[in-house]
């Protein structure tokens, strides 16, 4: 049985690594979302996006999402209402979020490092969608991508590749 010490170890180390992942990844492109250029003459601004700015609204998007649900099983977890099934299973899906989201961090890399493209990947279940930055939507380069995604994995996994413009 775990006791509420312990628990709230793993669960502080859990989003504590998952946050620390998300940040160490992060590039300074990612960090600034909005470049605005004034125009000193009639004094109009105007906003430029690029094409990372796409994908640091998908990471946020994902991130709050992911922070939402590590809160529910987190509130889960420490009820003394809820049932030792419940408990489990919170327990278990936690350890799923964090293995998912080093999955996510290890495709993002690959896909770097080989392609030297920025990319945005979500994942679940099965199903792999992975955003690219990129304004040419080339099939080839997809194909190249889904299948060094494969590589990664034992099992088939369902990769649909988009690029974001």
């Amino acid at each position: 049985m775990i006791n509420k010490q312990n628990l709230w170890f793993i669960t502080l180390f859990s989003l504590i690594m998952v946050l620390s992942i998300y940040y160490l990844t992060m590039s300074d492109d990612t960090l600034s979302t909005l470049n605005v250029n004034s125009n000193s003459t009639n004094n109009n601004s105007e906003v430029v996006i690029s094409e990372n700015e796409t994908l640091v609204a998908l990471k946020v998007a994902d991130e709050e999402a992911l922070v939402t649900k590590i809160e529910e099983l987190q509130n889960i977890l420490l009820n003394n209402s809820s049932s030792l099934e419940e408990k489990n299973n919170a327990y278990d899906e936690l350890q799923n979020l964090n293995k998912n989201e080093s999955t996510k961090e290890t495709i993002t890399k690959k896909i770097k490092d080989t392609y030297k493209l920025d990319s945005f990947v979500s994942i679940d279940g099965n199903n792999i969608k992975i955003t690219i930055a990129s304004s040419k939507h080339d099939t080839k380069l997809a194909n190249n991508i889904i299948r060094s995604v494969q590589e990664l994995f034992s099992d088939t996994k369902y990769i649909t590749v988009k690029f974001g413009n």
